[in-house]
């Protein structure tokens, strides 16, 4: 044993990978992308023979090898303790991180992303297992009949033009699947963003007509809500100015929906461009061995406008 982990630990990082190739993995470590450094690492541990077996299956196969083998007698301390509760607040970060790449439009950060949301999916799906009830082929199994049903002038011989003629199926479908709903705003996610719910209950309410006909009618609406709340900033009373506001926040919401925006991507981009220009001020402060609480006013909004100004170049 001495002997052999000496000719290992001699070769080179190249002659590693050919000597995996000859002997142990039979040429299908190049067919697979993993740093040589892993495999390295791969030949003093106990799971060698589990990676040399998952070398041969698909990408997707790997993956849910690798998170049975986390949760397995001998994986990770962490994964095993974690639970479906445990595991929201990641489900819902990697969610926003999927969108913070997308908002960049960098594609490798994209498909690192996704990557990191998937392996959530496959987490959960994992515990499922262990309790009995499904596992990551049967979810997919599920999607797949749901999109060929959902999806019958694609799949089948129906025949839809337009794409509020597939809602219209949609709803019909799901009478048939016994899901009608007694309200056309069930089914919204209670969890959701409050600017995103409220874009979709607006957008339910208007599948029956209850909307409005141009955005300029809107416009009016948002004058007449910000003159109710001018009335509550004058009266003072917390509750009517929370109302008021909440008020407000609908209308631009109904705003952004008549001009195609959706406003929860709106604002995220909003945030993202002030956190930016703020760094730019603190950055220039340091610079000039400044805290930004000995600058003025004055010298910050200078500092925000050459941001702006770069940002535009």
């Amino acid at each position: 044993m001495i002997r052999i982990w000496h000719i290992v630990s001699s070769l080179t990082a190249r002659r590693l990978l050919s000597f995996a190739q000859g002997f142990f993995l039979k040429g299908v470590v190049e067919k697979v992308r993993y740093p040589l450094a892993s495999i390295f690492n791969l030949f003093t541990s106990g799971h060698f023979l589990l990676y040399t077996l998952m070398m041969s299956k698909g990408d997707f196969e790997k993956l849910i090898e690798i998170m049975a083998t986390l949760r397995g007698e001998s994986g990770c301390p962490w994964d095993k303790e974690q639970t479906r509760e445990s595991l929201k607040p990641f489900l819902v970060e990697e969610t926003y991180e999927v969108l913070e790449a997308i908002d960049e439009g960098n594609p490798e950060k994209i498909k690192e992303e996704l990557g990191d949301l998937l392996f959530q999916i496959i987490f959960h799906c994992q515990i499922a297992k262990e309790r009995g009830e499904f596992d990551i082929h049967d979810v997919t199994e599920k999607i797949a009949q749901k999109m060929i049903g959902r999806h019958p002038h694609v799949f089948g011989n129906a025949r839809y033009e337009t794409s509020e003629e597939v809602l219209k199926q949609w709803e019909e479908r799901k009478r048939e699947e016994g899901k009608s709903r007694e309200s056309i705003l069930e089914g919204i996610p209670r969890e959701l963003p409050s600017l995103l719910k409220a874009h979709r209950v607006q957008s339910r309410a208007s599948r029956v007509g209850f909307d409005w006909n141009q955005v300029e009618d809107v416009l009016v609406k948002l004058e007449e809500e910000l003159q109710e709340f001018r009335r509550a900033l004058e009266n003072k009373g917390q509750k009517e100015i929370e109302d008021e506001l909440g008020d407000l926040f609908f209308v631009l919401v109904n705003i952004s929906r008549f001009v195609g925006v959706n406003p929860e991507d709106a604002l995220r981009k909003t945030i993202s461009k002030f956190i930016s220009r703020f760094r730019y001020i603190e950055m220039k402060a340091a610079e000039s061995a400044k805290r930004l609480s000995e600058m003025t006013l004055e010298e910050m909004d200078a500092l925000w406008d050459e941001a702006k100004k770069r940002k535009a170049q």
